[in-house]
Protein backbone atom coordinates (compact mmCIF):
# COMPACT_ATOMS: atom_id res chain seq x y z
CA UNK A 1 0.00 0.00 0.00
CA UNK A 2 1.31 3.44 -0.93
CA UNK A 3 1.56 5.78 2.03
CA UNK A 4 0.05 9.21 1.41
CA UNK A 5 2.08 12.29 2.23
CA UNK A 6 0.91 14.59 5.01
CA UNK A 7 1.59 18.29 5.43
CA UNK A 8 1.47 19.62 8.97
CA UNK A 9 0.05 23.07 9.65
CA UNK A 10 2.21 24.61 12.41
CA UNK A 11 1.81 27.53 14.78
CA UNK A 12 3.69 28.74 17.85
CA UNK A 13 1.51 29.16 20.91
CA UNK A 14 1.87 31.33 24.01
CA UNK A 15 4.07 28.83 25.86
CA UNK A 16 6.44 28.35 22.92
CA UNK A 17 5.11 24.94 21.89
CA UNK A 18 4.63 24.28 18.19
CA UNK A 19 1.09 22.99 17.76
CA UNK A 20 -0.22 21.32 14.63
CA UNK A 21 -2.99 19.84 12.57
CA UNK A 22 -2.22 17.74 9.51
CA UNK A 23 -3.81 17.46 6.07
CA UNK A 24 -3.11 15.18 3.10
CA UNK A 25 -0.50 17.02 1.05
CA UNK A 26 -2.64 16.59 -2.06
CA UNK A 27 -5.34 18.68 -0.36
CA UNK A 28 -3.09 21.49 0.92
CA UNK A 29 -3.91 23.94 -1.86
CA UNK A 30 -7.56 23.73 -0.90
CA UNK A 31 -6.70 24.97 2.61
CA UNK A 32 -4.99 28.15 1.43
CA UNK A 33 -8.00 30.42 2.02
CA UNK A 34 -9.68 29.07 5.15
CA UNK A 35 -7.10 26.72 6.65
CA UNK A 36 -8.28 24.56 9.51
CA UNK A 37 -10.21 25.45 12.64
CA UNK A 38 -8.73 25.28 16.13
CA UNK A 39 -10.52 25.97 19.39
CA UNK A 40 -9.48 29.37 20.74
CA UNK A 41 -9.08 27.75 24.15
CA UNK A 42 -6.14 25.83 22.70
CA UNK A 43 -4.16 29.02 23.21
CA UNK A 44 -4.59 28.47 26.96
CA UNK A 45 -2.82 25.10 26.91
CA UNK A 46 0.22 24.72 29.13
CA UNK A 47 3.27 22.79 27.93
CA UNK A 48 2.21 19.93 30.21
CA UNK A 49 -1.21 18.99 28.85
CA UNK A 50 -3.39 21.05 31.17
CA UNK A 51 -5.36 24.16 30.30
CA UNK A 52 -5.79 27.31 32.36
CA UNK A 53 -8.96 29.30 32.86
CA UNK A 54 -9.65 31.36 29.77
CA UNK A 55 -12.35 33.56 28.24
CA UNK A 56 -13.35 31.09 25.52
CA UNK A 57 -14.15 27.76 27.13
CA UNK A 58 -15.83 25.43 24.59
CA UNK A 59 -16.87 28.36 22.37
CA UNK A 60 -15.12 30.20 19.54
CA UNK A 61 -12.65 29.02 16.96
CA UNK A 62 -9.57 30.47 15.29
CA UNK A 63 -8.59 29.64 11.73
CA UNK A 64 -5.09 28.27 11.22
CA UNK A 65 -4.35 29.62 7.75
CA UNK A 66 -1.14 28.41 6.10
CA UNK A 67 1.37 30.89 4.74
CA UNK A 68 2.40 28.90 1.69
CA UNK A 69 5.69 30.83 1.39
CA UNK A 70 6.80 29.27 4.69
CA UNK A 71 6.34 25.66 3.56
CA UNK A 72 9.30 23.32 4.12
CA UNK A 73 10.13 19.62 3.95
CA UNK A 74 12.02 17.22 6.15
CA UNK A 75 13.49 14.06 4.70
CA UNK A 76 14.18 11.66 7.53
CA UNK A 77 16.06 8.39 7.72
CA UNK A 78 14.81 5.72 5.30
CA UNK A 79 12.49 8.22 3.61
CA UNK A 80 10.34 8.78 6.70
CA UNK A 81 9.85 12.48 5.99
CA UNK A 82 7.14 15.09 6.29
CA UNK A 83 6.17 18.52 5.05
CA UNK A 84 5.05 21.50 7.10
CA UNK A 85 3.81 25.04 6.64
CA UNK A 86 3.62 27.82 9.22
CA UNK A 87 0.22 29.37 9.89
CA UNK A 88 -1.29 32.66 10.91
CA UNK A 89 -4.06 32.24 13.47
CA UNK A 90 -6.99 34.38 12.40
CA UNK A 91 -10.35 35.23 13.89
CA UNK A 92 -11.81 34.76 10.41
CA UNK A 93 -10.51 34.29 6.90
CA UNK A 94 -9.94 38.04 6.61
CA UNK A 95 -9.38 39.20 10.20
CA UNK A 96 -6.30 38.77 12.41
CA UNK A 97 -6.74 37.15 15.79
CA UNK A 98 -5.39 39.28 18.61
CA UNK A 99 -3.97 36.17 20.32
CA UNK A 100 -1.85 34.99 17.38
CA UNK A 101 1.86 35.16 18.19
CA UNK A 102 2.88 35.51 14.53
CA UNK A 103 0.46 38.39 13.99
CA UNK A 104 1.75 39.99 17.20
CA UNK A 105 5.26 40.09 15.73
CA UNK A 106 4.00 41.25 12.33
CA UNK A 107 2.09 44.16 13.88
CA UNK A 108 5.22 45.18 15.79
CA UNK A 109 7.20 45.19 12.54
CA UNK A 110 4.51 47.23 10.82
CA UNK A 111 4.59 49.82 13.60
CA UNK A 112 8.38 50.03 13.43
CA UNK A 113 8.34 50.54 9.68
CA UNK A 114 5.47 53.04 9.69
CA UNK A 115 7.09 55.25 12.34
CA UNK A 116 10.77 54.94 11.44
CA UNK A 117 11.16 53.41 7.98
CA UNK A 118 13.12 50.59 9.63
CA UNK A 119 12.79 46.84 9.75
CA UNK A 120 14.32 44.29 12.08
CA UNK A 121 16.91 41.66 11.25
CA UNK A 122 17.53 38.83 13.73
CA UNK A 123 19.08 35.43 14.20
CA UNK A 124 19.05 32.87 17.01
CA UNK A 125 21.77 30.80 18.61
CA UNK A 126 20.03 27.55 19.48
CA UNK A 127 21.57 25.81 22.49
CA UNK A 128 20.18 22.43 23.45
CA UNK A 129 20.90 19.26 25.37
CA UNK A 130 21.18 16.09 23.31
CA UNK A 131 19.99 13.21 25.44
CA UNK A 132 21.69 10.10 24.13
CA UNK A 133 23.51 7.11 25.64
CA UNK A 134 27.26 6.97 25.40
CA UNK A 135 30.40 8.54 26.82
CA UNK A 136 30.58 12.22 27.71
CA UNK A 137 33.47 14.20 26.28
CA UNK A 138 34.83 17.54 27.41
CA UNK A 139 32.92 20.69 26.52
CA UNK A 140 33.91 22.43 23.27
CA UNK A 141 36.13 19.46 22.42
CA UNK A 142 36.69 17.92 19.02
CA UNK A 143 35.94 14.56 20.64
CA UNK A 144 32.42 15.81 21.45
CA UNK A 145 32.06 17.09 17.88
CA UNK A 146 33.13 13.72 16.46
CA UNK A 147 30.63 11.89 18.62
CA UNK A 148 27.89 14.18 17.36
CA UNK A 149 29.20 14.43 13.81
CA UNK A 150 26.51 12.33 12.14
CA UNK A 151 23.80 14.26 13.97
CA UNK A 152 25.34 17.66 13.17
CA UNK A 153 25.80 16.79 9.48
CA UNK A 154 22.18 15.71 9.24
CA UNK A 155 21.05 18.94 10.96
CA UNK A 156 23.11 20.98 8.52
CA UNK A 157 21.58 19.29 5.49
CA UNK A 158 18.02 19.36 6.82
CA UNK A 159 18.19 23.03 7.79
CA UNK A 160 19.52 24.02 4.37
CA UNK A 161 16.77 22.00 2.68
CA UNK A 162 14.21 23.94 4.77
CA UNK A 163 15.65 27.30 3.72
CA UNK A 164 17.44 27.96 7.01
CA UNK A 165 21.16 28.69 6.82
CA UNK A 166 23.29 27.20 9.62
CA UNK A 167 26.33 29.35 10.35
CA UNK A 168 27.97 27.21 13.03
CA UNK A 169 27.35 23.77 14.51
CA UNK A 170 29.39 22.72 17.53
CA UNK A 171 29.55 21.12 20.95
CA UNK A 172 28.95 23.57 23.76
CA UNK A 173 30.29 23.80 27.32
CA UNK A 174 27.74 21.59 29.06
CA UNK A 175 27.37 17.83 29.20
CA UNK A 176 25.94 16.64 25.85
CA UNK A 177 25.19 20.27 25.01
CA UNK A 178 25.32 21.54 21.44
CA UNK A 179 24.69 24.81 19.66
CA UNK A 180 23.52 25.60 16.16
CA UNK A 181 23.55 29.26 15.17
CA UNK A 182 21.63 30.30 12.09
CA UNK A 183 21.99 33.17 9.65
CA UNK A 184 19.97 36.34 10.16
CA UNK A 185 16.66 36.96 8.44
CA UNK A 186 14.61 40.13 8.10
CA UNK A 187 11.11 40.50 9.50
CA UNK A 188 8.75 37.60 10.16
CA UNK A 189 11.19 35.24 8.44
CA UNK A 190 13.51 35.54 11.46
CA UNK A 191 10.95 33.95 13.78
CA UNK A 192 9.89 31.43 11.14
CA UNK A 193 13.53 30.33 10.83
CA UNK A 194 13.74 29.84 14.60
CA UNK A 195 10.62 27.66 14.65
CA UNK A 196 11.89 25.61 11.71
CA UNK A 197 15.32 25.18 13.29
CA UNK A 198 14.00 23.94 16.63
CA UNK A 199 11.64 21.41 15.05
CA UNK A 200 14.23 20.17 12.56
CA UNK A 201 16.83 19.72 15.31
CA UNK A 202 14.28 17.70 17.30
CA UNK A 203 13.43 15.61 14.25
CA UNK A 204 17.07 14.85 13.41
CA UNK A 205 17.75 13.92 17.03
CA UNK A 206 14.83 11.48 17.00
CA UNK A 207 16.13 9.91 13.79
CA UNK A 208 19.44 9.38 15.59
CA UNK A 209 17.87 7.67 18.59
CA UNK A 210 18.20 10.73 20.81
CA UNK A 211 16.15 13.65 22.11
CA UNK A 212 17.01 17.32 21.83
CA UNK A 213 15.74 19.53 24.64
CA UNK A 214 15.85 23.33 24.62
CA UNK A 215 15.08 23.59 28.33
CA UNK A 216 16.97 26.48 29.97
CA UNK A 217 18.35 24.17 32.67
CA UNK A 218 18.48 20.38 32.35
CA UNK A 219 19.23 20.19 36.09
CA UNK A 220 19.77 22.79 38.84
CA UNK A 221 23.57 22.66 38.58
CA UNK A 222 23.78 21.95 34.85
CA UNK A 223 25.04 24.41 32.27
CA UNK A 224 22.08 26.37 30.92
CA UNK A 225 20.71 26.46 27.38
CA UNK A 226 20.10 29.93 26.01
CA UNK A 227 18.58 31.22 22.79
CA UNK A 228 20.65 34.35 22.34
CA UNK A 229 19.29 36.73 19.72
CA UNK A 230 21.52 38.81 17.47
CA UNK A 231 19.69 41.74 15.93
CA UNK A 232 20.25 44.80 13.82
CA UNK A 233 18.13 47.57 12.37
CA UNK A 234 17.84 47.71 8.60
CA UNK A 235 16.42 50.28 6.21
CA UNK A 236 13.06 48.77 5.23
CA UNK A 237 13.35 49.98 1.64
CA UNK A 238 16.93 48.98 0.87
CA UNK A 239 17.63 46.26 3.44
CA UNK A 240 20.86 48.04 4.39
CA UNK A 241 22.11 47.60 7.96
CA UNK A 242 21.80 51.00 9.69
CA UNK A 243 23.00 49.89 13.13
CA UNK A 244 26.65 50.97 12.94
CA UNK A 245 28.23 54.39 13.38
CA UNK A 246 32.04 54.19 13.57
CA UNK A 247 32.19 57.53 15.39
CA UNK A 248 30.20 56.24 18.37
CA UNK A 249 31.93 54.66 21.38
CA UNK A 250 29.75 51.55 21.08
CA UNK A 251 29.63 51.79 17.31
CA UNK A 252 25.87 52.42 17.31
CA UNK A 253 23.85 54.90 15.30
CA UNK A 254 21.59 57.26 17.25
CA UNK A 255 18.49 55.24 16.39
CA UNK A 256 20.14 51.93 17.26
CA UNK A 257 21.27 53.38 20.60
CA UNK A 258 17.73 54.60 21.36
CA UNK A 259 16.36 51.20 20.32
CA UNK A 260 18.72 49.46 22.74
CA UNK A 261 17.84 51.99 25.45
CA UNK A 262 14.18 51.04 25.02
CA UNK A 263 14.99 47.37 25.50
CA UNK A 264 16.92 48.16 28.69
CA UNK A 265 14.13 50.44 29.95
CA UNK A 266 11.65 47.54 29.72
CA UNK A 267 14.05 44.70 30.45
CA UNK A 268 12.49 43.54 33.71
CA UNK A 269 9.15 43.18 31.90
CA UNK A 270 10.72 41.68 28.79
CA UNK A 271 12.25 38.72 30.59
CA UNK A 272 8.74 37.57 31.53
CA UNK A 273 8.35 36.95 27.78
CA UNK A 274 11.88 35.91 26.78
CA UNK A 275 12.79 33.81 29.85
CA UNK A 276 9.30 32.48 30.48
CA UNK A 277 9.61 29.52 32.86
CA UNK A 278 10.48 29.00 36.52
CA UNK A 279 13.66 27.14 35.53
CA UNK A 280 14.75 30.04 33.28
CA UNK A 281 15.77 31.95 36.40
CA UNK A 282 18.22 29.27 37.49
CA UNK A 283 20.14 30.22 34.34
CA UNK A 284 19.95 34.02 34.65
CA UNK A 285 22.42 34.30 37.49
CA UNK A 286 25.70 36.18 37.96
CA UNK A 287 28.94 34.59 36.74
CA UNK A 288 27.02 32.21 34.46
CA UNK A 289 27.75 34.01 31.17
CA UNK A 290 24.03 34.33 30.69
CA UNK A 291 23.63 37.79 32.27
CA UNK A 292 22.15 38.54 35.65
CA UNK A 293 22.08 42.33 35.40
CA UNK A 294 20.52 45.07 33.29
CA UNK A 295 23.46 46.54 31.39
CA UNK A 296 25.01 47.02 27.96
CA UNK A 297 28.64 46.47 27.00
CA UNK A 298 30.95 45.97 24.06
CA UNK A 299 31.67 42.24 23.76
CA UNK A 300 30.54 41.77 27.37
CA UNK A 301 28.80 38.42 27.83
CA UNK A 302 27.64 39.30 31.33
CA UNK A 303 25.63 42.26 30.01
CA UNK A 304 22.02 41.81 28.96
CA UNK A 305 22.87 43.55 25.69
CA UNK A 306 26.23 42.73 24.12
CA UNK A 307 27.31 44.92 21.24
CA UNK A 308 28.93 42.52 18.77
CA UNK A 309 31.17 44.38 16.32
CA UNK A 310 31.95 43.00 12.92
CA UNK A 311 35.50 41.56 12.70
CA UNK A 312 35.95 42.79 9.15
CA UNK A 313 38.36 45.63 8.39
CA UNK A 314 36.41 46.50 5.26
CA UNK A 315 34.06 49.42 6.11
CA UNK A 316 31.17 48.07 4.04
CA UNK A 317 31.37 44.58 5.51
CA UNK A 318 31.93 46.02 8.97
CA UNK A 319 28.75 48.08 8.74
CA UNK A 320 26.79 45.11 7.39
CA UNK A 321 27.90 42.77 10.19
CA UNK A 322 27.49 45.09 13.20
CA UNK A 323 24.81 43.80 15.57
CA UNK A 324 23.62 43.61 19.16
CA UNK A 325 23.04 40.42 21.11
CA UNK A 326 20.09 40.06 23.49
CA UNK A 327 21.14 37.45 26.04
CA UNK A 328 18.34 36.82 28.61
CA UNK A 329 16.26 34.56 26.37
CA UNK A 330 15.79 30.82 26.02
CA UNK A 331 14.11 28.20 23.88
CA UNK A 332 10.93 27.95 25.96
CA UNK A 333 9.74 31.28 24.58
CA UNK A 334 7.75 31.69 21.40
CA UNK A 335 10.16 33.31 18.91
CA UNK A 336 7.29 35.47 17.66
CA UNK A 337 6.40 36.85 21.08
CA UNK A 338 10.08 37.35 21.86
CA UNK A 339 10.96 39.28 18.70
CA UNK A 340 7.70 41.22 18.74
CA UNK A 341 8.31 42.38 22.31
CA UNK A 342 11.92 43.34 21.53
CA UNK A 343 10.79 45.40 18.54
CA UNK A 344 8.10 47.20 20.54
CA UNK A 345 10.48 47.92 23.42
CA UNK A 346 13.05 49.27 21.00
CA UNK A 347 10.45 51.34 19.17
CA UNK A 348 9.45 52.91 22.48
CA UNK A 349 13.08 53.90 22.98
CA UNK A 350 13.12 55.59 19.57
CA UNK A 351 9.79 57.33 20.19
CA UNK A 352 10.96 58.78 23.49
CA UNK A 353 14.54 59.43 22.40
CA UNK A 354 15.89 57.40 25.31
CA UNK A 355 19.61 57.61 26.07
CA UNK A 356 21.71 54.54 26.72
CA UNK A 357 23.22 54.12 30.18
CA UNK A 358 27.04 53.97 30.31
CA UNK A 359 28.51 50.82 28.81
CA UNK A 360 30.30 48.46 31.18
CA UNK A 361 33.63 46.75 30.50
CA UNK A 362 33.63 44.16 33.29
CA UNK A 363 31.35 41.70 35.03
CA UNK A 364 28.72 43.72 36.95
CA UNK A 365 28.71 41.03 39.64
CA UNK A 366 32.28 42.07 40.47
CA UNK A 367 31.26 45.68 41.07
CA UNK A 368 30.27 47.02 44.45
CA UNK A 369 26.61 47.91 45.00
CA UNK A 370 27.55 51.59 44.96
CA UNK A 371 29.37 51.20 41.63
CA UNK A 372 26.38 49.46 40.09
CA UNK A 373 23.99 52.05 41.47
CA UNK A 374 26.06 54.89 40.00
CA UNK A 375 25.73 53.28 36.55
CA UNK A 376 22.06 52.36 36.91
CA UNK A 377 22.82 48.63 36.87
CA UNK A 378 20.21 46.53 38.65
CA UNK A 379 19.75 42.75 38.89
CA UNK A 380 17.30 41.06 36.59
CA UNK A 381 14.23 39.52 38.25
CA UNK A 382 15.24 36.42 40.17
CA UNK A 383 12.04 34.45 39.52
CA UNK A 384 9.22 34.13 37.01
CA UNK A 385 6.84 35.66 39.56
CA UNK A 386 9.09 38.72 39.92
CA UNK A 387 9.32 39.09 36.14
CA UNK A 388 5.55 38.84 35.81
CA UNK A 389 5.16 41.47 38.54
CA UNK A 390 7.43 43.74 36.49
CA UNK A 391 5.44 43.07 33.31
CA UNK A 392 2.16 43.85 35.05
CA UNK A 393 3.62 47.04 36.52
CA UNK A 394 4.98 48.28 33.18
CA UNK A 395 2.06 50.21 31.67
CA UNK A 396 3.78 50.66 28.31
CA UNK A 397 4.69 46.98 28.01
CA UNK A 398 1.15 45.90 28.94
CA UNK A 399 -0.08 48.07 26.08
CA UNK A 400 1.83 45.99 23.55
CA UNK A 401 -0.69 43.18 24.04
CA UNK A 402 -4.42 43.01 23.55
CA UNK A 403 -6.27 42.66 26.88
CA UNK A 404 -7.16 39.05 26.07
CA UNK A 405 -3.63 38.07 25.02
CA UNK A 406 -2.14 39.68 28.11
CA UNK A 407 -4.68 38.03 30.44
CA UNK A 408 -4.24 34.52 29.03
CA UNK A 409 -0.45 34.79 28.97
CA UNK A 410 -0.45 36.01 32.57
CA UNK A 411 -2.72 33.13 33.63
CA UNK A 412 -0.48 30.57 31.91
CA UNK A 413 2.70 31.86 33.50
CA UNK A 414 1.23 32.40 36.97
CA UNK A 415 0.04 28.79 36.80
CA UNK A 416 3.57 27.64 35.94
CA UNK A 417 5.07 29.66 38.78
CA UNK A 418 2.54 28.34 41.29
CA UNK A 419 2.97 24.75 40.12
CA UNK A 420 6.76 25.06 40.41
CA UNK A 421 6.47 26.10 44.05
CA UNK A 422 4.60 22.88 44.79
CA UNK A 423 7.02 20.63 42.88
CA UNK A 424 10.33 19.20 44.09
CA UNK A 425 13.37 20.27 42.05
CA UNK A 426 14.18 16.92 40.37
CA UNK A 427 10.59 16.58 39.16
CA UNK A 428 10.41 20.22 38.07
CA UNK A 429 13.55 20.06 35.96
CA UNK A 430 12.59 16.71 34.46
CA UNK A 431 9.23 18.14 33.40
CA UNK A 432 10.79 21.03 31.49
CA UNK A 433 13.48 18.80 30.02
CA UNK A 434 10.73 16.58 28.62
CA UNK A 435 8.35 19.37 27.53
CA UNK A 436 10.88 21.41 25.57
Amino acid sequence: MTREAITYLLWSDLVGVTRTRGVPSADLAGKAEAGLGWACAGQALTAFGSIVDNPWGPMDEARQIPDMASRFDYEGIAGEGWSAVICDSRASVTDDWDCCTRSFYRRALEALRAETGLSFCASFEHEFTLEAPGPVEAGFSFAAARRGNSFLRACCAALRAAGVTPESLEPEYGVSQYEIACAPEIGVAAADAALKAREIIRAVAADHGARASFTPKPAPKAVGNGAHIHFSLVDAASGENVTHDPADALGLTARAAAFCAGILAHLEALVAITAPTPVSYYRLTPHAWSCGFKAIGLQNREAALRVAPSPSADPTRRRKGWNVEYRPSDGCASPYLTLGALVLAGLDGIRRGLALPPAIDRDPADMTPDERAALGIVPLPRSLDAALDALEADEIARGWFSPTLFDVYRRLKRWEAATARETDEPTLFARYLNAY
